[in-house]
């Protein structure tokens, strides 16, 4: 664990992390945190949330929402728990394998059909399509099962209430297996791609989608991190890392 937590959004959320080398949040976190702003009352789930970067920054942000927490990893779920309660912020942490069999996800608190809003950051490869992190918490974090990605969806499904919205974070040119994965299962699929740079290829896409719908897909303008200055994100990026609304009012 960090010795002094990280400030996370500019300071509205403070982080304990895993030591530098181990999977830690950042980027990817903030932008998926910030992709869908939930309903007053509606009923959040963080799935594979490390320690709970994305729940908590959702709950600092809104006021009111009491996330779930699920993480496989008995010291990262602890993480969490430490997290909440240092940010002052009434959370449920679940330790619980979401590629368990569905009876072993209800045993462990996951009931069917039990959340308004899921957000995932699933695990980015599958096994032997990359090179694994030499840190054990790191590679584990990155890499699935060959079928994982739509075992992960199906199982974010399963606890998500019809017309319940998803919203999850993945490589660019993982899209069409997001796509594959969501299909006939969500509607009203949004894609927003997340450049580096204006002139440079997506690296991230943020997708977001209403279980059970029939609405059409759309393309969103695309998120540029940074602007001429490699060390300054732009102005909608500086303002999504800083907690700010945006567009400004």
């Amino acid at each position: 664990m960090s010795p002094e937590p990280d400030a996370f959004l500019g300071g509205i959320l403070r982080l304990h992390q895993p030591p530098r080398g181990a999977h830690r949040a950042g980027t990817d976190a903030v932008l998926l945190a910030r992709l869908i702003a939930p309903a007053p009352g509606d009923r959040l789930c963080d799935v594979g949330a490390g320690t709970g970067a994305v729940g908590l920054a959702c709950a600092a942000l809104h006021p009111g929402t009491r996330p779930t927490l699920v993480e496989r990893d008995p010291e990262l779920a602890e993480l969490a728990r430490a997290n909440a309660a240092l940010n002052g912020i009434d959370a449920a942490v679940i330790e619980a394998d979401v590629l368990a069999p569905a009876t072993e996800r209800r045993a462990a608190g996951l009931e069917p059909d039990s959340f308004d809003l899921v957000l995932t950051n699933p695990p980015f490869f599958t096994a032997g399509s990359h090179r694994p992190s030499p840190h054990p918490g790191k590679a584990t974090a990155h890499t699935f099962p060959e079928d994982g990605l739509d075992l992960w969806i199906r199982a974010c499904t399963a606890i998500l209430r019809p017309g319940g919205r998803l919203g999850l974070i993945h490589r660019a040119d993982a899209l069409p297996a997001c796509l594959d994965a969501l299909k006939g299962r969500y509607g009203g699929i949004a894609i927003r791609p997340v450049h580096p740079r204006a002139e440079t290829p997506a690296i991230r896409v943020l997708i977001a989608a209403t279980r059970g719908s029939r609405a059409a897909l759309s393309l969103l303008p695309p998120l540029v991190l940074q602007g001429p200055d490699p060390k300054a994100f732009t102005p909608e990026a500086e303002a999504l890392h800083r907690g700010a609304p945006w567009p400004p009012a």
